[in-house]
């Protein structure tokens, strides 16, 4: 699926060398972005600050239209951080796609479901651990049997369908944009003439523009149904 990746066996685990170097890429960018939009706070913001605040704001913003009462703003830096990733990881293959031979070292994260799994997995398990910290076990347990005892099997099979199904839509979305931009570039360049790369350029670089759009789109999901899901488990049952 995709192109080869180089692996590494370390204390009998399988290491990913291209998902490892893409995380690391992208957790720089991340942090470079924040950190220097974050020197040189004002009170009257101008600038990169604005942009920090518009984007605190916006994932702020998310978080409270599904989290209601005060338990939103235990969650809004887990969103804002959560958006940026998601967000960077998404565009990272677009622009910067380094392949040595036959092996990619280098693409979008997210264009693996080991990684968007792992993601679902973390927003998951936030969300029943803050169910059990709001409710109690004895509160947290009581809600898998209601309205009745026999939805048991049901709300339980709900959990693992929110698991995948988080991970991945985000993965099918953003690998699906790779394949289609991998293809285009290799009928370029299998052309053989200078005329398949005229009618070919145009067409990449109006998929890749739409790719970005869908990595965004993609990274505002991810955060909103994030946030659905820990509503989910620290509302109280109406």
């Amino acid at each position: 699926m995709g192109d080869p990746v180089p692996t590494v066996k370390f204390l009998g685990l399988t290491f990913n060398i291209a998902n490892d170097i893409s995380i690391l890429l992208t957790c720089i960018i991340v942090f470079l972005f924040v950190f220097l939009l974050s020197r040189h706070l004002a009170l009257k913001p101008k600038g990169g600050q604005n942009v920090l605040e518009w984007l605190i704001e916006f994932t702020n913003g998310i978080v409270k239209g599904s989290i209601k009462g005060n338990d939103a703003g235990r969650f809004g830096l887990y969103a804002f951080t959560l958006f940026l990733f998601i967000f960077v990881a998404n565009q990272l293959g677009l622009f910067l796609h380094v392949q040595v031979g036959q092996y990619t070292y280098v693409k979008s994260p997210t264009a693996d479901p080991i990684v968007t799994l792992t993601l679902s997995f973390m927003t998951v398990a936030l969300a029943h651990a803050a169910g059990v910290q709001k409710k109690g076990m004895k509160g947290y347990l009581k809600e898998y049997t209601s309205p009745f005892l026999v939805f048991l099997p049901i709300n339980i099979f709900e959990q693992f369908t929110d698991f995948l199904t988080l991970g991945l839509r985000l993965f099918g979305n953003i690998f699906a944009g790779e394949m289609l931009l991998s293809k285009v570039a290799t009928l370029a360049t299998d052309g053989g003439s200078w005329f398949s790369y005229v009618y070919s350029f145009p067409i990449e670089f109006l998929w890749q523009g739409f790719s970005v759009f869908i990595g965004s789109v993609q990274a505002f999901v991810f955060v909103t149904l994030t946030s659905v899901y820990i509503s989910q488990k620290v509302s109280p049952e109406e």
